[in-house]
C-alpha cells in the first residue's frame, strides 16, 4: 500500500450497495426522474449522471468478471441477480435526497435494512 502524499486530495471512497435487479431498475428510473425536475441541484445532477454510469458498469462488471459477485451471492444466498453498485458518498446523499426514490430502496441503500 502506498501512502499519499500529505495536501494531495484524498479519492473517493466507493460503497458497493447489492442491489437486485428490479432495486437497480428502481434506482435508474429515480434518477431519471430527477433530470426533468429543475430543482435539481447542477453539482446533484453530476453526481446522479455517475450513478448512472456505475448502473451500466456494475452489469459490465458482472459479465466480464461474474466470479467475484457470485462468491459473494453465494456465501450470502442472495439471488442471482444482485450486483454490487458502488457509490461516493456525494452520490449516495444526491440519491437519496430524491423525492422518486421507493422507500425500501432508500432503507437499503441507507443501510436501515438488515436483510
Amino acid at each position: 500500500m502506498t501512502a499519499l502524499p500529505a495536501g494531495d486530495p484524498v479519492p473517493p471512497v466507493l460503497v458497493p450497495h447489492w442491489l437486485a435487479a428490479d432495486e437497480r431498475t428502481a434506482l435508474a428510473t429515480a434518477v431519471r426522474a430527477a433530470f426533468a425536475d429543475p430543482r435539481v441541484h447542477p453539482v446533484a445532477a453530476i453526481h446522479l449522471e455517475d450513478v448512472l454510469t456505475e448502473l451500466h458498469v456494475a452489469a459490465a462488471r458482472d459479465a466480464v468478471w461474474p466470479a467475484s459477485a457470485a462468491r459473494v451471492r453465494l456465501a450470502t444466498g442472495w439471488d442471482p441477480d444482485v450486483l454490487p453498485v458502488r457509490l461516493s458518498d456525494p452520490e449516495l446523499t444526491a440519491v437519496l435526497a430524491l423525492p422518486a426514490l421507493p422507500e425500501a430502496l432508500r432503507a437499503r441503500l441507507r443501510g436501515d435494512d438488515r436483510a
